[in-house]
């Protein structure tokens, strides 16, 4: 068994190496003991590598014209669901007038009939297929002609 002395000694011992590595850590810079010091360097590698990244994106995004696209997909969109409101308020019904007075878009055929208690049955909705394609058209004709009148597409062409 240990004695008291012997105990004594040991805790004395413990004391003297602790205080000696505090007074080293103080020496070191910023006075950090060296882990601190080694996760600080790990940790600016890493913010250093994200920096990096960032900056690629960027150039990515400038270089792409991702930015012109955006703003192309934003204004394009927004003249789409006009030009859908155009069509569905104003030109389908007039082509329903021209035809007969007719909803355009609940015109069909019908192959198969349905059962007798209403299920089941084939219909083909060419009214609203048709509908849809002189949306398209229209979209189309709109998203040229906004193209033409502001210049947009000469922005792209590299000048010589």
């Amino acid at each position: 068994m240990a004695t008291k002395k012997a105990i004594a000694k040991k805790t004395a011992n413990n004391k003297a190496a602790a205080k000696s590595a505090i007074t080293k850590a103080k020496r070191t810079p910023m006075f950090e003991p060296k882990i601190l010091t080694i996760a600080k360097e790990g940790t600016s590698k890493v913010v250093s590598t994200g920096a990096k990244e960032a900056g690629g994106f960027i150039t990515f995004i400038r270089e792409q014209g991702v930015v012109g696209l955006a703003v192309g997909v934003a204004i394009g969109t927004a003249a789409g669901a006009a030009v859908k409101q155009i069509v569905d308020g104003f030109i389908n019904p007039i082509i329903g007038f021209i035809i007969g007075g007719v909803d355009l878009t609940k015109l069909k055929w019908v192959i198969v009939g349905p059962k007798a208690d209403g299920t089941g049955g084939l219909t083909i909705s060419w009214g609203a297929i048709l509908s849809a394609l002189i949306t398209l058209v229209a979209t189309s004709l709109v998203i040229y002609a906004l193209v033409r009148i502001t210049k947009l597409d000469r922005l792209n062409k590299q000048k010589s």
